[in-house]
C-alpha cells in the first residue's frame, strides 16, 4: 500500500526557512513519474508550488528562487523522501502543505496524497 507522509512544518518567522520531507513508502520512486508540492492557504484552493518529474523541476511564479524541490531514491529498503527546501518565507506562504506522486508503471492512473503539514509564518 503507497503511503505519503508529510513532516517538517512549523512555525516560522518571515525570512525564515523550512526544510518539508515526503516520506514515500509501499512502492519504489522509480513507480512514480511527476512528484509535487502543493499549498493551501487559509480559505483557498490548493495550488502547486513545485513538481519534479525525472531531472526537471517547476515551479510557480510566488515561489521562484526561494523553494527547491528535490529528491533521494531509497537505498537498501530505506524509504524514499521527497523534499521541500523553503527560503525566505513570508506570511503568504502559511498553509498546509501536501505531498502529491502521480503512479507510472503497475501504479499508472493513480494519485497519491500525503495528509498534509502545517506551515505557519507570523512574527
Amino acid at each position: 500500500q503507497v503511503e505519503l507522509v508529510e513532516s517538517g512544518g512549523g512555525l516560522v518567522q518571515p525570512g525564515g526557512s523550512l526544510r518539508l520531507s515526503c516520506t514515500v513508502s509501499g512502492s519504489r520512486m522509480t513507480n512514480f513519474g511527476t512528484m509535487g508540492w502543493y499549498h493551501q492557504a487559509p480559505g483557498k484552493e490548493r495550488e502547486q508550488v513545485a513538481e519534479m518529474t525525472g531531472a526537471t523541476t517547476r515551479y510557480s511564479d510566488s515561489v521562484l528562487g526561494r523553494f527547491t524541490i528535490s529528491r533521494d531514491f531509497a537505498r537498501d529498503g530505506a524509504k524514499s523522501i521527497l523534499y521541500l527546501e523553503m527560503r525566505n518565507l513570508t506570511p503568504e506562504d502559511t498553509g498546509l502543505y501536501y505531498c502529491n506522486a502521480q503512479g507510472t508503471n503497475y501504479l499508472r492512473g493513480r494519485d497519491f496524497w500525503g495528509q498534509g503539514t502545517q506551515v505557519t509564518v507570523s512574527s
